[in-house]
């Protein structure tokens, strides 16, 4: 397996890539790169654990949103990815990010590492 260098958010990692997979690998590290800077560019946030939560969990959600195919359904409504913003602002209307948030800081006690 191929190992290729790539950044984050500032950060270098060393990454295992599959034969034939650096484009896609590569693609997938600049959406997780703009995912993460978008919420650090925010301002609110400044823990690189909580960044990379967050922007798990946007990506998560904008890929289940298009592999169930509510997004093309004539009339469906558009939801929306949660956000560290309503994270910050306290966005009753997703309650459940809200506890997840709660959860990890829970579990991440005083180190505040997940790794």
């Amino acid at each position: 397996m191929k190992q290729i260098e790539v950044q984050i958010m500032g950060q270098n990692y060393l990454l295992g890539c599959p034969e034939n997979g650096e484009a896609r690998l590569q693609e997938a590290v600049q959406k997780v790169d703009a995912a993460m800077c978008k919420i650090r560019d925010i301002g609110k946030i400044k823990a690189r654990d909580r960044i990379a939560v967050l922007a798990a969990l946007n990506l998560a959600f904008d890929l289940q949103e298009r592999t169930a195919g509510d997004l093309d359904a004539p009339g469906a409504a558009q939801p929306q990815a949660p956000t560290a913003s309503s994270e910050i602002a306290g966005d009753a209307a997703r309650p459940e990010l809200s506890v997840l948030l709660q959860r990890l800081d829970t579990a991440l006690g005083t180190d505040g590492r997940l790794l």
